[in-house]
């Protein structure tokens, strides 16, 4: 799957190859642009002091490897997290970082088998009504199209240095009929325990699909609420969805629509089904290639990025804002700079966003952001640029703990390790960044 290809703006482009064709492109023309590049930098981001650190550096061993998603918060500010590669069977680990004295520690919660269990969570894990951690594979399963699954303790008491947790299947996708490959989703849950999420493909048309997931008899029933690809309502939808207090239920696809580069719409319950609203269709002008996820404030407000357009061509932060009925769009911040924000973005309890940029930089490995006063037009303020041993290409979206501490992972990058060419990626964190809770 690291091989697939993805169409952005009308252009064909393989994500194993981006960072290669990026950093080829860099090489060429750093020499001669450096000093222009760094002063352009400094003068259009505001530059704020921050402690930054990384919380783990992946090995690629029974730890993991390549961590898209970004990490969960758990009770007493425990982390959650997946890594798509590594474990013993090479195949991703769901890992738990806990903080102990005065370090972080990591411990394998689940490794992913590549058998009936599943394999690659690109997707993050979400903490369910029951405590319990719920996610996505991409692959493995019994038809080898992905899967969703819960892990819970062991009930049986652990006196080994490692307890792994017990996974269950919640569903194994079957490809045409009920979709195939769910990608960069984090799993939602409405307030009957429902579970609801997208695959990239599959389906009646090929294109993807939005899911619900029923609790039924002790397991969990599939119902099919929107196929993608019957005409421009938008296809492949890499993120999950995120639904409001009435029910309905927001996402984004990464491709399609009138303008072919992507939507957002709304899954609106009717008769016993669900009816499709598309809110946005991008256009390249208004941004294109929306990947990460959705998040959506108390005035129901729905934010994210786009990883290209916008009129630099570098992304866009958007909002949604409910008005007389519908939805108005704004893409209230243009990246004037190298950026392509692959995971949406966090939000503080005073309103700043915070997000990453999986290239750009200083160093060109990436950065992390925060969008302040954007009633007032937003400030841009250039939290941390990475350089590689501290991690690079930053994926998934951060995500804030009660203290304004921030945290996020980046895929590559870190320490050298045998088993990844380039690093294994980290979990890095901010101290202090953004308003308490």
């Amino acid at each position: 799957m690291l091989n697939k290809e993805q169409t952005i703006d009308g252009q064909t482009i393989s994500l194993r190859k981006l960072r290669f064709n990026v950093s080829s492109y860099v090489g060429r023309f750093a020499m001669a642009f450096a000093v222009v590049f760094a002063m352009t930098l400094f003068t259009t981001h505001a530059m704020q002091a921050q402690t930054f650190s990384v919380l783990h550096y992946f090995s690629g061993g029974g730890d993991g490897a390549s961590p898209y998603a970004g990490v969960t918060v758990g009770p007493s500010g425990v982390l959650y997290g997946t890594a798509s590669a590594g474990g013993n069977h090479g195949a991703g680990v769901v890992f738990k970082l806990t903080y102990q004295g005065s370090s972080w520690t990591l411990s394998p919660q689940y490794e992913f088998t590549a058998g009936s269990d599943g394999a690659m969570p690109y997707g993050g894990v979400v903490i369910g009504p029951n405590g319990a951690l719920y996610g996505t594979a991409v692959e493995g399963g019994e038809n080898n199209f992905g899967t969703v699954f819960e892990l819970r303790p062991s009930p049986a008491v652990c006196k080994a240095r490692l307890c792994y947790w017990d996974e269950n299947v919640l569903h194994n996708f079957t490809g045409a009929q009920d979709g195939e490959y769910p990608q960069f989703d984090n799993l939602a849950f409405d307030a009957a325990g429902d579970i609801y999420g997208t695959t990239e493909r599959g389906g009646i048309y090929g294109y993807g699909i939005t899911f619900e997931l029923t609790p039924s008899r002790g397991g969990y029933t599939q119902s099919i609420l929107h196929n993608f690809g019957s005409g421009t309502d938008g296809y492949q939808p890499e993120a999950g969805v995120v639904l409001d207090t009435a029910g309905n239920v927001y996402g984004t696809t990464s491709s399609g629509g009138t303008g072919r580069v992507g939507t957002v719409y709304q899954l609106m319950p009717s008769n016993g089904g669900s009816l499709e609203n598309v809110l946005v269709n991008f256009n390249g002008t208004n941004g294109s290639g929306p990947i990460g996820n959705l998040i959506i404030d108390a005035s129901g407000n729905l934010y994210s990025a786009t990883s290209c357009g916008g009129h630099n061509g570098d992304g866009v932060v958007f909002k949604l804002a409910p008005s007389d009925g519908g939805f108005t769009y704004t893409a209230f911040y243009t990246f004037s700079s190298m950026c392509s924000s692959y995971g949406g973005v966090a939000m503080d309890a005073a309103g700043n966003l915070f997000g990453v940029c999986a290239y750009g930089g200083v160093h060109q490995e990436g950065w992390i952001f925060e969008l302040t006063n954007c009633s007032r037009g937003c400030t841009m303020v250039d939290l941390h640029d990475f350089s590689g041993s501290d991690g690079y290409l930053p994926w998934g979206a951060p995500v804030l703990d009660a203290n304004g501490n921030l945290y996020g992972t980046t895929l590559n990058g870190g320490t050298f390790a045998e088993n990844c060419d380039e690093g294994c990626g980290v979990v890095w964190e901010i101290a202090g960044v953004g308003a308490r809770h």
